[in-house]
């Protein structure tokens, strides 16, 4: 039976340029005439896919039902590799919010699982280009709902449970038994919840937590995908995940965990504690040693984006292991895991993950975590070990990075550029350096130096450039301001505050919160910078 192939005429639409994760833009963009498939046909005809087997999914957000079956983003990096696919096409715009007036987000993947890079990711735009036609396949649409072998026009088309193969991934990392024997030794004084933002997450998540480790339905919650996502924002962070945090604090529970919309990041959260992204990532370092796929493999090395604490430099500096500091992105450490040199990393920006996949991974994250705290208390079976003595044992060991993120989102482009131009010219003048400045409550900070961020891949030699602008104080502490190019429209300037407090210090200075400990410092980074007056704005969007 053969399918009529139609070539329909199209021109080029401007602004079609993948970033870290792909082309995101405003439903209404994507729904222009034309638009979404000029980009679908701009990405195979930068790939070479002929007769190869590709994995199509996505977060189920508006705009995609018609095309697309629930995937997660880890979940896919993981079909991608265990089915050798030569790749994949994801359609998520990740954690910024859904619906009609919202975002949607087109990604591409390789061979390895993870983002493609810039090599590939330049072909495509320049593909977008000078697009003139594409080619639409009229055949009958595909059920997705059946799982099974079906064909679509020429083509041989496999819808699998993505949920079980990746329940199967976890169970060969966590030592699950351990955990579940914990959780139910301690049904009523130890109860968890995670919460998933109704992002894609969900079925995923009742999966590992209610069908395999037997806790009640009330251990998870917004576990139905939804293509608005409940009207939320579904970003696991302290603004936008107010339904875990009000139900932790409310009812008491110990440990509770969000991700979001395409499940790559994690917040984990207990009733009166918060763990930092960085701290997440430097303390699963810390405790690889409990989690059967690191003690099996052992660790390899660790790594962090730039902005991301130190926190985890330290671990590597205790344990001997090397360590990578990286631009923003995801396909920085996929670099590194190919060639063996990485074993866990993570993000600021609530991404954390291992080399078992190349996308990081929010439901890996929330099971390390339950690992570790059963681990933990296996150790200490008189107390009951939380996250709060988790965080306290690393402070008192490693010293504290407080740390935090403003993000200013949506602001005018020529003040944002205005901020960066003026930051740029005091780099090439060194006027800043040796300056001192300081705060309201009489804190001084010495500038020691002042640059732009610069990384030269160690394996394939290629140089990313312009990837920040970081300020270094006398006493160790930094800022950093990055001009993010990750939202649908305006400019969002994130400004990133980090100061060390050696373990040396008394308890009650490294528990601290953060917000306590970082005001001298952002009272600095704020008048150094002049952002308020670039910007026009007082107050920062959202503060992490």
């Amino acid at each position: 039976m053969s399918f009529p192939i139609k070539e329909i005429p199209t021109k080029p639409f401007e602004g079609q340029k993948p970033g870290t994760s792909g082309l995101r833009k405003r439903v209404k963009v994507f729904q222009q005439e034309h638009y979404t498939e000029n980009f679908i046909q701009a990405i195979f005809d930068s790939i070479d896919a002929k007769g190869q087997t590709l994995v199509i999914g996505g977060d189920g957000r508006y705009f995609s039902p018609e095309a697309d079956s629930i995937l997660s983003t880890p979940a896919a990096s993981n079909v991608i590799r265990k089915y050798k696919a030569y790749g994949g096409i994801l359609l998520t715009a990740s954690h910024n919010p859904g619906g009609p007036n919202n975002d949607f987000g087109i990604k591409y993947n390789v061979s390895n699982g993870g983002p493609a890079p810039e090599g590939v990711t330049d072909k495509i735009f320049e593909k977008t280009k000078t697009i003139s036609s594409y080619k639409v396949l009229e055949a009958p649409p595909v059920d997705l709902s059946k799982i099974g072998e079906t064909k679509y026009g020429p083509s041989e088309v496999s819808i699998i449970d993505s949920v079980a193969d990746y329940l199967i991934l976890l169970q060969e990392i966590f030592d699950f038994p351990l955990i579940k024997e914990f959780l139910e030794a301690h049904k009523a004084d130890y109860p968890i919840l995670f919460d998933g933002l109704n992002g894609v997450t969900g079925p995923y998540a009742r999966a590992i937590i209610v069908d395999t480790l037997g806790l009640p339905e009330s251990s998870i919650q917004n576990c139905v995908p939804l293509p608005d996502f409940g009207g939320g924002h579904p970003d696991p962070n302290l603004t936008y995940a107010h339904t875990l945090v009000d139900v932790v604090e409310a009812k008491n529970i110990p440990f509770g965990a969000a991700s979001d919309g395409d499940g790559d990041r994690n917040m984990i959260y207990g009733k009166g504690a918060f763990v930092t992204p960085s701290d997440s990532v430097a303390i699963i370092a810390h405790w690889a040693d409990v989690i059967p796929y690191f003690k099996k493999g052992g660790v390899k090395g660790l790594a962090r984006s730039m902005p991301t604490s130190k926190a985890i430099d330290l671990v590597a500096q205790k344990k001997g292991l090397e360590y990578f500091e990286v631009p923003t992105g995801w396909k920085f450490f996929g670099n590194l895991m190919d060639a063996g040199r990485l074993s866990i990393c993570g993000e600021e920006s609530f991404g954390t993950g291992s080399d078992h996949i190349r996308e990081k991974d929010g439901l890996w994250a929330v099971v390390a975590w339950l690992n570790i705290i059963a681990a933990a208390n296996k150790k200490s079976p008189n107390k009951l070990i939380g996250i709060n003595d988790i965080l306290k044992e690393f402070y008192s060991i490693y010293g504290r990075s407080f740390f935090s993120r403003y993000d200013y989102e949506e602001v005018p482009s020529e003040g944002a550029n205005a901020l960066v131009a003026n930051l740029n010219k005091a780099i090439s003048t060194n006027s800043l350096n040796d300056t001192v400045h300081t705060a309201s409550n009489g804190t001084s900070y010495t500038v020691s130096g002042l640059y732009n961020f610069e990384y030269k891949d160690p394996i394939d030699h290629s140089v990313s450039k312009n990837q920040g602008q970081v300020i270094t104080f006398s006493d160790g502490s930094r800022v950093v301001f990055r001009l993010s190019g990750t939202g649908s429209q305006g400019a969002t300037v994130r400004l990133y505050v980090e100061r060390y407090v050696p373990a040396s210090a008394s308890p009650e200075e490294l528990a601290k919160p953060a917000a306590e400990g970082l005001q001298s410092l952002i009272d600095v980074a704020l008048e150094l910078s002049k952002l308020k007056q670039y910007l026009g704005v007082d107050k920062p969007t959202v503060i992490t």
